[in-house]
């Protein structure tokens, strides 16, 4: 199973749209406190529609204990990396960790990281980064693009 976390998300569409993302894809949500929102906003139960019965949502109150929970690898996205998420190889278990949609994962994070386990998307020059769903979608497609598909139709 893949697995998707945002850490500290603030706009409750984004972590909506995320959960039927990984309802879609056969991936887990992993949430680290604290959140910018409750579960129970209108905007995310709108965004996540019907999925929310159909994914696998898991809250932590710190990073620590999420890491600790995924035990495989997990990769930091943010748009200061230098490897592309395309020049990676994924496998089951791995995980996407981003940050919070204002400011991205914050230094004490990302130090965490080797720099083989930073990946960016790429984008157009002078751009700064897409939407945190929609990042969240690229990243998850790609892995499981590479691992064929598993489990879908």
């Amino acid at each position: 199973m893949l697995h998707l976390i945002f850490y500290q998300p603030e706009i409750p569409p984004n972590t909506g749209n995320a959960i039927r993302l990984c309802a879609n894809v056969g991936a887990a949500l992993h949430l680290v406190h604290p959140l910018g929102f409750t579960l129970e906003e209108r905007h995310l139960r709108r965004a996540g529609l019907d999925y929310h019965e159909l994914a696998t949502v898991v809250e932590h109150e710190n990073l620590e204990s999420c890491l600790a929970s995924i035990g495989g690898r997990v990769f930091a996205m943010t748009t200061r990396a230098r490897r592309s998420l395309y020049d990676t190889r994924f496998a089951d278990g791995d995980a996407f960790l981003f940050g919070p949609e204002t400011r991205g994962l914050p230094a004490d994070v990302l130090d965490r990281f080797p720099d083989d386990a930073k990946l960016r998307i790429p984008l157009r020059p002078g751009n700064r980064s897409l939407n945190l769903s929609n990042a969240a979608a690229v990243s998850l497609y790609e892995a499981w693009r590479q691992l064929g598909f598993a489990g879908g139709r």
